[in-house]
């Protein structure tokens, strides 16, 4: 009895040594493969963004400023539909000009650069939009007075510090030479604003 348990456990044994054993060859072969894989395209999306922050050090402004830009024309074609002020109104149409063209520009420069802008607003702006989308009446028109001040000052910072401190002189110009029209949409709603009150 004592032979037979000790031939079944050495089988057991056997078997399981056997078992484990192309299991682990089997795993080996796949995990390191897939392990290299992972480390090569890890290691790959790391060397594309450093090539891409070294060539382009810019890229955070052209970011931002596209992301302001595609808000400020969905903004002033809101305000177009739903404000009665007619200075508001030509306000608005004002941003759907003005900086549909930036937009336009920032999008030739970026192209050159082989950068890819966002195609939609970020989460901040897209509530900006779904709450302004919800009012009506003066209280619209305040909300929007109100974005479009605030709006304006911190594109006009963005455009002014890219314009002074930038790398790349494509959007250095891009900056120096949208400031101004910034500054100019500034003057113009905190003027509408001054005559709500």
């Amino acid at each position: 009895m004592r032979k037979l348990t000790l031939i079944t456990m050495i089988a057991l044994t056997l078997g399981l040594f056997q078992a484990c054993k192309s299991n682990k060859s089997a795993g080996n072969g796949d995990s390191t493969a897939g392990t290299s894989d992972t480390s090569m395209k890890m290691t790959d999306t790391t060397k594309k963004d450093a090539m891409a922050s070294t060539a382009n050090p810019d890229s955070a402004f052209t970011t931002k400023a596209a992301i302001g830009g595609m808000a400020e024309v969905a903004l002033g074609k809101l305000a177009l539909s739903k404000s009665t002020n007619a200075k508001i109104k030509d306000f608005a149409q004002m941003m759907v000009t003005d900086h549909g063209k930036a937009n336009d520009e920032l999008k030739s420069i970026a192209k050159s650069k082989n950068i890819t802008l966002p195609s939609n607003v970020d989460a901040d702006h897209q509530k900006k939009m779904d709450d302004l989308s919800t009012k009506s009446g003066k209280a619209f028109d305040k909300a929007y007075v109100d974005a479009m001040i605030d709006g304006h000052k911190k594109t006009l910072d963005l455009m002014q510090d890219e314009a002074k401190n930038g790398k790349d002189a494509d959007f250095k110009a891009f900056a120096a030479k949208t400031a101004p029209v910034v500054q100019h949409h500034l003057d113009v709603i905190k003027t509408i604003d001054k005559g709500m009150k």
